[in-house]
């Protein structure tokens, strides 16, 4: 069943700074003993890790992490490597005595008050080292970072499940950074949608032959990649709210990475693959669907390598997709599938449920029902992982 109503009041749910954990589940309509998993959390690096763990010779070039007006920034030399709105957003929700990486157990205490038991964390402020110039320091700060959350995960007791980081750039470095990854007990790890430049310079093509055994590598792994909005700023300045503007265009980046995984091949050549879109909403998935189908019907005769499934199927076997509020998704959950989304509180960012978790799972409810919404809430990331 489907709902049309929407979850919206009139002018919205806000994100006060103020904002606290208060869920009532027993409103909300769930069959009693559904632990609530959210499938797309946030962490920010609360201690300066790199510096206190980078080899003695090399402390001078490892990235800092500090606070500084309201949030924890990374850089070097008192240069914070964010963009300015990335600041400006952290600085909304750092405060929050969970949110830092030294307090994991306020961080369960209000999720838990906010009626979220288990969740998968994502980086905030490492993104900015995708990028760093220097591909070595870059994996060690990766290793350093995989190393750090599995503690936090470990000491978390099975609340916690922290989304590591890999190297992509050379398949030797990637079979690598996959096996310290899963023998630190991380269950997943977030993929670039911008892969940067190899050494010559050139863009990294996910799709291209070059880039097969790094797929390769991922797929023997056996571990389900993660992609995440955040990536992709406005590509004209704005003047004003431009806050706002680049949210709207964050989900962007997945239509391209989507089209790439079907299209390219890259699910052809490499059919055990497991990908999860995250925080970007669901509504994406029947609009990207429907296109996609389309345009093989109009352009299937100009194609230089034939796909070898239906669009569908691509999705149906491969992907995944995690919500917060989207009371349109939940109307064209037929069309996605109960199976194929992942409800996320995003705690504890600006557009995050935190503080009113109980209406967005309440929504779930009326919209799929009981049965289905535990799926939704719970059990279809449990399976994403494997926990």
């Amino acid at each position: 069943m489907t709902s049309t109503v929407s979850l919206y009041p009139p002018g919205g749910y806000g994100a006060p700074k103020d904002r606290r954990g208060h869920a009532d589940l027993g409103n909300v309509g769930l069959p009693e003993g559904t632990v609530v998993f959210s499938a797309d959390n946030h962490i920010s690096l609360a201690e300066d890790i790199f510096y206190e763990r980078f080899p003695e010779n090399l402390k001078d070039k490892a990235p800092r992490i500090w606070y500084e007006d309201g949030a924890y920034q990374v850089g070097r030399k008192g240069q914070s490597f964010l963009p300015g709105d990335f600041s400006a957003v952290l600085m909304q929700y750092d405060d929050l005595p969970g949110a830092g990486s030294t307090n994991i157990e306020a961080r369960i205490q209000e999720l838990h008050d906010d009626g979220v038991e288990k969740e998968l964390a994502f980086p905030n402020a490492i993104l900015a080292l995708f990028h760093y110039p220097d591909k070595e320091l870059r994996e060690l700060a990766f290793r350093i970072y995989n190393e750090y959350i599995a503690e936090l995960q470990e000491r978390s007791g099975g609340h916690f499940y922290g989304a590591g980081l890999i190297n992509w750039w050379d398949p030797a470095g990637t079979r690598r950074t996959l096996a310290e990854l899963k023998s630190l007990g991380l269950k997943t790890f977030l993929l670039p949608l911008n892969p940067g430049k190899d050494d010559d310079g050139n863009i990294i093509d996910y799709a291209s032959d070059a880039m097969s055994p790094v797929w390769d590598e991922i797929e023997e792994s056996g571990l389900p990649v993660t992609h995440h909005i955040g990536e992709t700023p406005p590509k004209t300045p704005c003047a004003f709210n431009s806050v706002v503007v680049g949210m709207m265009i964050n989900i962007d980046g997945f239509r391209e990475a989507f089209s790439k995984y079907i299209f390219a091949g890259i699910l052809d050549r490499h059919p055990k693959l497991r990908i999860g879109w995250f925080e970007g909403g669901i509504a994406w998935v029947p609009w990207a669907l429907q296109d996609a189908e389309h345009l093989v019907a109009s352009y299937q005769h100009m194609f230089n390598r034939p796909v070898e499934h239906d669009v569908r199927y691509y999705w149906n076997k491969h992907m995944s997709a995690s919500f917060m509020v989207d009371p349109l998704g939940l109307q064209l959950i037929d069309k996605i599938g109960v199976d194929k989304v992942m409800w996320s509180s995003d705690y504890p960012h600006n557009e995050s449920t935190y503080g009113y978790s109980e209406k967005s799972l309440a929504a779930v409810v009326e919209a799929v029902g009981p049965q289905d919404a535990v799926k939704i809430v719970s059990g279809n990331i449990s399976e994403f992982l494997g926990v």
